[in-house]
């Protein structure tokens, strides 16, 4: 069975954390992030074909540049906050188009910015910053969710392909991805806050 959380990963070999930025998988990141405000272009000129090949392309490379970063040990720092920053951008940026042209209902953006807000509040009220927390395997699967719904909702919209069950297998996948955002985030704030707590504990016995 392939791994589709983790893949890439060589046992028996560790993995070292580089300080480098130009590494395969970070360009691969750069280059998904611009792929965004193509999207935005397409679907706002109603070019749904080309929008959804973007989406997919967009979709399909939060996963390769990880696997590749496992694969060719290219693990960078850059790269570990780089990767899940342009994934979030995107999940809004994305929702946000869906809304605003009529593709998807309000609750979509709003079940993602949000959770979303309240996070980088904590953070900035916790952390001052970037609370450095793991991506957990709840918000890997949140994201795939939505990066695999949004792209079938776009497709029932190319000509020769206006079938129903598109729609509504995607406002399924979609609404699923939407209660796996806020549980992903409930996690990571009870994280930001477990962290938080160890770090006044060591800093109370220092």
């Amino acid at each position: 069975m392939i791994r589709l959380i983790g893949a890439g990963t060589r046992p028996g070999r560790e993995t070292t954390v580089t300080d480098t930025f130009w590494t395969v998988p970070n360009v691969i990141t750069v280059l998904r992030f611009l792929g965004v405000p193509l999207f935005v272009y397409f679907v706002a000129g109603e070019k749904y074909g080309p929008a959804f090949i973007t989406l997919v392309v967009v979709g399909s490379t939060d996963w390769v540049d990880g696997y590749l970063a496992r694969r060719l040990n290219q693990v960078s720092k850059v790269g570990q906050w780089l990767d899940p920053v342009a994934d979030r951008l995107a999940l809004i940026v994305v929702a946000s188009t869906f809304v605003v042209q009529g593709i998807a209902p309000a609750w979509l953006v709003l079940s993602i910015v949000i959770p979303d807000a309240i996070l980088i509040v904590n953070a900035l009220v916790l952390f001052h910053g970037s609370p450095d927390l793991p991506v957990s395997n709840a918000g890997k699967i949140r994201t795939a969710l939505l990066l695999l719904g949004a792209p079938l909702l776009l497709l029932q919209r190319v000509p020769g392909f206006d079938y129903d069950w598109l729609s509504a297998t995607g406002n399924a996948v979609l609404l699923l991805g939407c209660v796996g955002h806020i549980y992903a985030a409930a996690g990571y704030l009870r994280a930001a806050w477990h962290k938080y707590a160890r770090e006044r504990s060591a800093a109370g016995n220092g």
